[in-house]
């Protein structure tokens, strides 16, 4: 029967990775990026920081990867261009 891996060497195995694929990020910047939305994580146990740190690495992988299609992006841009125009109503005249 094996022993299970407690979820503090767990911690520090995400740790690692992260420190391995982002090296130029510091641990600090890791622990306070994947408990951000969390507030206050003074009674936090190991399992619920270990769900953080996976769901934080996961979103630096999904960024990594790019996911968004060019279409999607290029709709984006094009909106952020045109933003005034959302002041403005349908006949032309600006809205007070």
């Amino acid at each position: 029967m094996s022993r299970q891996v407690s979820n503090y060497k767990k911690i520090l195995k995400v740790l690692e990775e992260l420190h391995k694929d982002y090296p130029t990020f510091n641990i600090g910047r890791h622990i306070a990026t994947s408990c951000s939305e969390y507030g206050d994580v003074w009674g936090i146990s190991d399992k619920e920081f270990l769900f953080l740190l996976n769901k934080y690495k996961t979103a630096l992988e999904l960024d990594q990867l790019q996911i968004m299609d060019e279409e999607y992006v290029s709709k984006i841009v094009e909106d952020a261009q045109n933003f005034d125009d959302i002041l403005k109503d349908p006949d032309g005249d600006e809205e007070e």
